[in-house]
């Protein structure tokens, strides 16, 4: 049998019905059975179960947004498919089940737990839409459940991929429909050795169909985006930007490590250890070259802008004016890793620690009660992190120009500032 090919659609290329259609022309000279198809939630489909989620931890009613998710769903579904289609039975049936999880549920439940639980749900109801509607097309293919074949351990919501038990589950239920069938599955969740519903991290599906790429040893992947490929900046925010033909691994690694959202962060390790080609292309211009990242591709050292908004600065402030030592990072870091913090920008003083984090709902108020007693601590919220590879310093000054900079940091091949746009008196 050929090597499996693996195609990633994101939420953006299943946005509505028309997208969906979208699919239907990009794969129709390309599907072929050896091919995993791995799909995200529909449009703002998880920021939707987010928002459900949080109203029913806050004992809030929560009926109007599942009203709304379901209706979406239908909805689409009622532009693709015939009246009498199991299809409108099969989003019922989801709903249903999303709600015994949230009525089952209690306030005091652990909610990284109860989030797992609950977002899958988006990856369950698009990718039942996109099968269903290639099967209809004549394009037959095999749904699957990615929770039983991506293994993790049960750090819910960012959980660690088992790669020897996920290789198992790959190669023995995979590998049989493949010889015959390709097969449609969900990105960004997956599932523990018991069964419970796990995620990767938030914008995981890339993440996911590195994983199946690399348990499969699969040929290539390809992430469909509505972008041409990987630009040199974010084109809704920066001016002017260029598209990368070639990228090298540890280049667009070094890209996402800053925070480049075009491609998530734990996407390219695997990738790399086993030379499997990743390409970026548009699903608005499905012909295009786009971009290819490998192993001998010849550097673009051109300046790359990397914008993280809503970021939290926080400083950690030795109380007893000692100086700042290594047993003060451990502190933090240890408290950091118990929240599932991740660092996007350090700087040490003298008798000072400084962060920055995403903005993530509740973990901020847990971070600062567990360190209240060892430093005094100062945060400020709403702010821009922006980082310039390959840039200079004249480049930057023109990106903080009616900012005020809070905290800046320089290196060989990067610059970062901590930004607030400066208010107008």
């Amino acid at each position: 049998m050929a090597k499996t090919i693996v195609y990633k659609f994101g939420g953006a290329s299943v946005k509505d019905s028309n997208a969906v259609k979208n699919i239907l022309e990009i794969l129709r000279n390309r599907l072929r059975k050896n091919h995993v198809i791995v799909v995200s939630a529909m449009g703002k489909m998880t920021n939707l179960l987010e928002s459900i989620l949080i109203q029913k931890i806050e004992g809030k009613d929560y009926s109007s947004n599942s009203a709304i998710l379901k209706e979406f769903h239908l909805g689409v579904s009622r532009d693709l498919f015939p009246k009498t289609h199991p299809i409108f039975s099969q989003i019922e049936n989801e709903c249903m089940r999303l709600q015994g999880v949230l009525e089952s549920s209690s306030t005091s439940d652990d909610y990284d737990v109860l989030y797992d639980k609950v977002v899958c749900f988006g990856e369950l109801l698009s990718t039942r839409i996109v099968m269903e509607y290639l099967c209809q097309e004549g394009m037959t293919s095999v749904w699957y459940d990615a929770r039983q074949l991506i293994q993790t351990n049960d750090e819910f919501r960012f959980a660690k991929v088992d790669w020897a038990g996920t290789k198992r589950n790959c190669e023995k239920l995979l590998w049989p429909i493949l010889s015959q069938f390709p097969v449609i599955t969900q990105g960004f969740i997956a599932g523990t050795k018991d069964g419970q519903s796990t995620t990767l991290g938030r914008e995981g599906s890339d993440f996911s169909a590195a994983i199946l790429a690399t348990s499969l040893g699969a040929s290539s992947v390809t992430i469909w985006k509505d972008v041409p490929g990987v630009l040199n900046g974010d084109p809704k925010i920066f001016e002017e930007t260029i598209k990368f033909d070639e990228l090298g691994y540890s280049q667009a690694a070094e890209m996402t490590f800053y925070g480049a959202s075009v491609i998530h962060p734990k996407t390219i390790k695997p990738l790399a250890q086993k030379q499997i080609p990743l390409l970026v292309r548009s699903f608005i211009d499905p012909d295009g070259e786009g971009t290819r990242i490998h192993q001998n591709a010849n550097a673009e050292l051109i300046p790359t802008f990397i914008l993280k908004k809503n970021q939290i600065l926080i400083s950690f402030r030795v109380k007893d004016f000692t100086f700042s030592e290594e047993k003060h990072l451990r502190m933090i870091y240890t408290e950091l890793d118990k929240l599932k913090l991740k660092v996007n920008m350090l700087q040490t003083a003298a008798i000072s620690i400084s962060i920055v984090i995403d903005a993530e709902r509740f973990k901020l108020a847990q971070l600062l009660e567990s360190l209240k007693e060892e430093f005094s601590i100062l945060y400020n919220e709403n702010l821009e992190l922006l980082t310039i590879l390959n840039g200079d310093r004249q480049l930057l000054e023109r990106h903080i120009e009616g900012y005020d900079v809070l905290l800046e940091q320089e290196t060989r091949h990067s610059l970062q500032v901590v930004r607030n746009r400066k208010k107008e008196s």
